[in-house]
């Protein structure tokens, strides 16, 4: 008898935890941010992006406008206004030892970024943003400039991408 009474109280203890556990997880409000229903898709179409200073900014730039207005375009009026800075380098990574040239590299772009309200001028949120693409340079001059330019162009999506998270997320818990 003592051992069904036991199974019987183990039996209630793993049911009451079982019912705390959900109890407490009901209240959770966990969803992707990019989803049909979420809050932030009519308010990153809303954010207006400064002018582009030259070729990566521009190329950072245009991929930003498409990410955060679904490739609409930008907005005609902007709740928000983004201030955007990209800079960009070309590192030697490898150098051959026999004839003294790079053989590989890396392009380090850098994104400085502040989103404003446009009507205040109040900062919500500023940051950097680094990405690293990976290049090899090949013996060519004009195959390396195509290959580090190819690298430029991977590195500004990827740091499009960094960027539209933030700005979501910012979004989101406003």
């Amino acid at each position: 008898m003592l051992l069904s009474d036991g199974r019987r109280m183990r039996r209630l203890a793993i049911s009451a935890f079982s019912l705390v556990v959900l109890a407490a997880s009901a209240g959770c409000q966990v969803r992707p941010l990019h989803s049909a229903g979420s809050s932030t898709n009519g308010t990153t179409a809303s954010v207006s992006i400064s002018e582009a200073e030259d070729r990566v900014e521009q190329r950072v730039r245009n991929e930003l406008v498409f990410l955060l207005n679904g490739g609409a375009g930008e907005p005609t009026t902007a709740a928000y206004q983004l201030e955007l800075n990209v800079a960009s380098r070309d590192i030697d990574v490898l150098v051959s030892s026999s004839d003294d040239v790079a053989r590989a590299g890396r392009v380090v772009m850098t994104g400085d970024y502040n989103l404003a309200r446009s009507d205040s001028g109040e900062t919500i949120r500023s940051g950097r943003r680094q990405v690293v693409a990976l290049v090899d340079f090949p013996v060519q001059e004009f195959a390396k400039l195509r290959a580090i330019r190819d690298a430029e162009n991977r590195a500004a999506r990827e740091l499009a991408e960094l960027l539209r998270a933030d700005i979501t997320a910012t979004l989101a818990t406003r």
